[in-house]
Parts: structure tokens; sequence; C-alpha cells
């Protein structure tokens, strides 16, 4: 399936379809069971021209498994639901059951690892507040055994219908997807970016969005843990655009007339 806003965009990185299937995908990328792992490392090499796949056993991390679709995984974090609201936010070594599971896990986590889960990543300010952001993700089980990562240069419209679409994008390219999503809209508004994790921005949170009425872009990759992990991989200056998929084809529709072919994109698409 080709994408007329891709080439317009002179993207150099795939869109990336998000696919809920019963069918796995030969020779896709997957995550051995129970390996840890982050969403986005195979995001990555999807957006380089790879598929990959995950299913309730493969999905890298507890947030992953969030984020992909496969239900609150957080309470399979060490120590529970409640040491997750620790690490998310003042760590989890002043208090004792926190300490306790610490020493439990001490000898088969990394050093990075229990550093913050001694520490927190000091992403929210307290655990109070860690757990209204998880109560208020849009956490779901999604209906099919795999979800598919795949360029959507290689999917076949009349076999596969996607969830999502999703652009690995630079600032201009962002910038020029905000200005598409409203361009034929009434409201001004059409693009979210909820704080959540990289995989979450281009899942569940997108996911929510294709039931929405009227659905909105989700911008991600604002993740600091996320840009770290796939800096080698993707550079500094790449961010998520997810978009639903009947909201992707109304985009695609939109853009023969549109700024896409006037002078400011023109002189910024140099620079891509």
């Amino acid at each position: 399936m080709e994408s007329k806003i891709a080439k317009a965009l002179n993207m150099i990185l795939n869109p990336v379809a998000i696919i809920w299937s019963n069918k796995k995908p030969e020779n896709a990328l997957q995550f051995k069971g129970g390996k840890w792992g982050c969403v986005m490392w195979l995001f990555a090499n999807v957006a380089k021209g790879k598929t990959a796949v995950f299913d309730r056993k493969t999905y890298g991390c507890w947030g992953g498994g969030v984020g992909l679709g496969f239900g609150n995984k957080y309470f399979d974090f060490p120590g529970g639901i409640e040491c997750f609201y620790y690490f998310l936010s003042s760590g989890n070594k002043n208090w004792e059951k926190g300490k306790e599971v610490a020493e439990k896990i001490r000898s088969y986590v990394t050093k990075e690892f229990l550093d913050e889960f001694l520490e927190g990543e000091r992403y929210l300010k307290d655990p109070e507040l860690v757990k209204r952001f998880v109560e208020n993700l849009p956490i779901m089980e999604v209906p099919t055994e795999y979800v598919i990562f795949k360029p959507l240069k290689e999917v076949n419209p009349d076999e596969e219908k996607p969830i999502l679409i999703v652009f690995p994008v630079n600032p201009h390219q962002l910038s020029a997807l905000v200005v598409l999503a409203n361009y034929g809209r009434d409201s001004f508004d059409n693009v979210v970016i909820p704080w959540a994790a990289g995989c979450q921005t281009i899942g569940i949170c997108a996911y929510k969005e294709c039931y929405s009425k009227p659905q909105k872009a989700v911008v991600g990759l604002t993740d600091l843990s996320a840009r770290k992990n796939i800096r080698k991989q993707l550079g500094d200056n790449i961010f998520t655009f997810a978009i639903p998929f009947e909201m992707f084809l109304e985009m695609e529709e939109n853009i023969e007339n549109s700024f896409l072919y006037r002078n400011a994109w023109r002189y910024l698409s140099k620079f891509i």
C-alpha cells in the first residue's frame, strides 16, 4: 500500500502499519518469551523495512505489554503494581516492601534497573500520581492473538486492514502532519500529545482514538526512556505520529490541493 503522504513528506523511514491479527507473519522479528526488550527497538527495525510481531508472551516489558493492548501488565512488575507506582516516581528505597523486593531481585537484574527501581525514574511527582496515571490509561485487551508492525508499503489492503498508521518523522515532517490533520476539519485540535510511554502513544493511546468521534492523531516519542533506547537506531530528531486508519485515509485524500505543494513546504522539504 503506497502512501501519498509519505511521498509528499519525502519520507526516508517507512510509515508503520499496526495490525491486529490471529495469523502470525513469517520471518518476523519477535522477542523471546519472558525476555526483556523495548517495543520501540522493534518499531525502529520496522521503520527500516523489517516486520515484527508481538503476543501475550513476547511483549518485551511491562509497559510494552500495556501499550500493545495485552491488558494491565503492571501487575506483573517486580513487587506488583504498587512497586511500579514507586518505580515511576520517587523510588522504592524508602518503603519496607520496596526495599525487600529490591534485595530479592538484586542478583538477576541489571545495575541500571536496580538503580531506577530504588531511586525512581521520577517521571511523576509521587506514587499516588502514578496510580492515577495508570487508572486513566486506556488499558485494553486486543481481540486478537498478535499485534503486527509492518511497513505500510508491504500491506495488501485486500487482505489486511491496519488499525493504525504510524509515521516516524523529523520536526519538519511532524509539523506538516499536524497541519494536514487539521486541514479538512471544522475543529482545529485534531492532534494530541498525551504523557505516556513511547509504545503506549503508538498503541493504546492511539487505539482509543480509533473509537472516538472525531478521531485524533497522537504524537509520541516524547518518552525520554524510549528516546534513549532508540537513538542509536533512529537518531535524535524522530517523533511518532500515530493515525487511526480511517483518519489516515481522510488525510491521504486531502493532500492534492494542500500546502504540501506550496512554497513553505517546498522550502522546508529541501532540509529533510
